[in-house]
């Protein structure tokens, strides 16, 4: 999750939105790819099987190297059921 707090801007103590952001909310993954996805532009959309929605970022993508953001995760129902948790 991107904040610690469900209602981060609906604080009335004085504190900012921005004081509730999840320290663990940015992981950086490097790994391998597909061939067809060498053509990707930034802002094209994926979903990368088990994973998620992805979309190519539109600041940190070069022709060399492909930044992608996932947007949306994947429910993991087979881990609720066997009483885990959603990934």
């Amino acid at each position: 999750r991107l904040f610690n707090d469900p209602d981060p801007a609906g604080k009335k103590d004085g504190t900012k939105y921005t004081d509730y952001i999840n320290p663990d909310s940015l992981k950086i993954v490097t790994g391998k790819l597909e061939p067809s996805l060498a053509s990707a532009k930034p802002g094209d959309k994926f979903q990368f099987e088990r994973v998620g929605y992805f979309c190519v970022d539109t600041k940190y993508t070069s022709p060399q190297k492909l930044v992608f953001n996932r947007t949306v995760t994947l429910r993991d129902t087979w881990a609720k059921m066997a009483g885990g948790k959603n990934v």
